[in-house]
């Protein structure tokens, strides 16, 4: 994969609305060239259907473009029972003993899933720290209350979905955990000084070398009072120099409550303040259309950290599946 030559994208991810592809949703991803596309409950009924989907999703933009999901386990698992492996919530796994060994089993089964219906990235490991104050739209969802230990549990992730053909997003730059709002449906403000985050930001600077990045939709009130970090020029200057992330940096989606103003305004917003890529995933086809013509494409910094992650998405390794989903389920039945 390193040899190919990547064709330009439009500075956006898009979703879709169904099971399959319809004809005016094709003729708008042929002709907005999205970098990307992801997939919800919405699009997913069973493997077979899933493949089909994604393949036609790529023929629409003529590449192997990266198809994104959101499969952490516990409350955010968009594929589960019968056809997939499910799990407990992150913070649950947090708590076990052999933690590590968990977390990369974790990683290694999810990315076969994926990988076997045609999805190679996913937006996982959550890397916010816990606290006390955590909302519970997040908080289990996070992978421990130390920064240390979210961050090892992270990395043993990272890991297993990388022996499993998975590209790994890291979420939500610069960290999301002392949010007391759920910012789907509002603006979270952080209070804390900027010696108190620095627990916050440890994960992601010690794991700033994954190529891929989301943004979360919050006020750091210590760097910028006054914008969200999704859209901080501040914010995203300490993102990059600072916490030394310099990879591609994607929003959180563009259509949470958490911002202001209409899709294209809040992308507008994100793109001028130094994300590579608004997400937009609700596949309402209004909206898509509103900002396949108002976005532009990338630039050209953008394209070649683009360029690179999906250079980047490793290759599955041969193991014995079998023998992994036992090790798991026996973890799971003794409690370890």
């Amino acid at each position: 994969m390193n040899n190919l030559t990547l064709p330009a994208s439009r500075a956006v991810i898009f979703g879709c609305a169904g099971l399959r592809l319809t004809p005016k949703e094709r003729d708008l991803f042929a002709a907005a060239s999205p970098w990307g596309f992801i997939l919800f409950s919405r699009n997913l009924q069973a493997p077979d259907q899933i493949a089909a989907l994604c393949s036609d999703l790529r023929d629409a933009v003529g590449w192997h473009a990266p198809i994104l999901i959101d499969q952490e386990g516990g409350r955010v698992e968009r594929m589960s029972a019968p056809h997939w492996h499910s799990f407990p919530p992150p913070l649950d796994d947090a708590a076990h003993p052999d933690a590590d060994r968990r977390f990369w089993l974790r990683g290694r089964l999810i990315a076969h899933d994926l990988l076997s219906c045609g999805i190679n990235v996913n937006c996982a490991p959550v890397c916010d720290v816990a606290t006390a104050d955590t909302h519970p739209f997040l908080r289990n969802r996070c992978y421990g209350t130390t920064s240390d230990q979210v961050t090892s549990l992270a990395q043993s992730m990272i890991d297993g979905q990388a022996d499993g053909g998975v590209a790994s997003v890291i979420k939500h730059v610069p960290g999301h955990g002392r949010g007391q709002v759920d910012s789907h449906l509002g603006l979270p403000t952080v209070t804390a000084t900027r010696e108190e985050l620095g627990q916050d930001f440890a994960p992601f600077r010690a794991l700033r070398d994954v190529p891929i990045g989301m943004t979360g939709h919050m006020v750091v009130a210590a760097l910028d009072p006054e914008h969200p970090a999704t859209q901080s020029k501040i914010v995203l200057e300490f993102v990059r120099n600072d916490i030394g992330f310099g990879g591609l940096l994607m929003t959180d989606d563009i259509s949470m409550e958490a911002l202001d103003g209409d899709v294209v305004h809040r992308s507008h917003l994100a793109l001028a303040a130094g994300c590579d890529l608004a997400l937009h995933c609700n596949g309402n086809f209004e909206e898509m259309t509103a900002l396949a013509k108002e976005l532009p494409m990338m630039t050209d910094v953008a394209q070649r950290r683009a360029d690179l992650a999906v250079k980047s998405i490793p290759q599955a390794s041969d193991v014995d599946m079998d023998a992994l989903r036992a090790e798991r389920a026996a973890m799971d039945s003794a409690g370890t």
